[in-house]
């Protein structure tokens, strides 16, 4: 099962949004540090790349007091959305793939049992990705073992590093997955229920909806 290509808007976002919070406390708003993180993540990201917004952010950031490795986990936490691509393509290639040959797919290996169980196993953080991306961790182990576990590798550096709380993660997260220029459903409602889940109120949630939603086109870096 893959996600579709439809005509979904910054409104749509917000309507979906707004189904979740309705029964979620306001709670507080974005402090300083966290709402000048948000810009840098929806600057900095892949599908704006506005980079004089992000070198202005950083400068700003810096005078709040955030340090170079707080930012650059901010930074690299962002630079994951290149993964969208595996969830959405490693799942049609390994459907084509199946298809192709007879629609019947083999159980796992031993070894690639033996990834699955190291890398997902009954893990909540992965089973709630899997809910929103059902089929995207057999595809892409089965398509590529060494994608898949770089994949985990390369995920887990801003979660090994530990320099921003995981809530704060998530909500720039939550950012890069609403602008303008990238409007990921699946992303969107992963990174909203695991901010929830962390203590993020509705108040929060909103105001990184609207820096998002303010994110420049992308025009280009020369």
């Amino acid at each position: 099962m893959t996600s579709m290509t439809v005509e979904f808007d910054i409104g749509d976002l917000r309507v979906l949004a707004e189904g979740i919070l309705k029964d979620v406390d306001e709670g507080s708003a974005l402090d300083e540090q966290t709402r000048v993180l948000t810009h840098i993540a929806v600057c900095s990201a892949a599908t704006t790349m506005d980079v004089a917004g992000t070198g202005r952010y950083i400068e700003e950031a810096l005078d709040l007091g955030l340090d170079a490795t707080q930012i650059q986990e901010a930074l690299t936490v962002v630079s994951g959305l290149g993964v969208h691509t595996l969830f959405e393509a490693s799942r049609q290639l390994s459907s084509a793939v199946l298809r192709r040959g007879g629609g019947e797919a083999e159980p796992l290996d031993a070894s690639q049992q033996d990834l699955w169980d190291r890398h997902v196993g009954t893990d909540p953080y992965w089973q709630r990705m899997e809910d929103e991306l059902p089929g995207f961790f057999d595809a892409l182990l089965r398509m590529s073992p060494e994608t898949f576990v770089a994949f985990f590798d390369y995920c887990a550096v801003p979660w090994k590093s530990r320099a921003l709380r995981a809530v704060t993660k998530e909500l720039i997260s939550l950012a890069a997955d609403s602008t303008p220029t990238h409007r990921y459903k699946p992303g969107f409602l992963l990174h909203l229920k695991n901010a929830l889940d962390l203590g993020a109120g509705a108040r929060s949630i909103r105001e990184v909806l609207d820096i998002a939603a303010a994110a420049p086109e992308h025009h280009g870096v020369g």
